[in-house]
């Protein structure tokens, strides 16, 4: 395997993708890795400060995910941070289908939730 470069890394913008069926929702949607910037993003979004303990908040987690995962055929995404309510009152089904993807394309294991919580 060749030694990569500091440029060779950088260029690098293209994240995975699947075209994942909801048939709940009659059709299919694509999701997309998370970026790094964005899984930070996501995590700090879930964990609460309560004084001097920190707690992770999975409350609406997996529209949360969906809802920053979920984007068109050009790699934008389909949903606004407002939405992940709307997200929240879907099958529970079609929501943990694509969660499973998106958290799966994004290197998080389910060990990770509860990483957050020790630290």
């Amino acid at each position: 395997m060749a030694v990569l470069t500091r440029d060779q890394i950088v260029q690098q913008r293209e994240l995975q993708t699947e075209t994942v069926p909801v048939p709940e929702w009659g059709g299919e949607v694509i999701v997309r890795a998370l970026s790094g910037r964005e899984r930070d993003a996501f995590e700090a979004a879930i964990v609460e400060q309560k004084g001097r303990k920190a707690i992770v908040n999975t409350q609406n987690i997996r529209a949360r995910l969906v809802a920053t995962a979920v984007v068109d055929e050009k790699g934008q995404p389909i949903f606004y941070p407002s939405d992940v309510d709307l997200l929240g009152e879907q099958s529970a089904a079609a929501l943990d289908r694509v969660f499973t993807v998106a958290r799966r394309l994004s290197g998080m294991s389910e060990d990770d939730v509860e990483e957050l919580a020790k630290n």
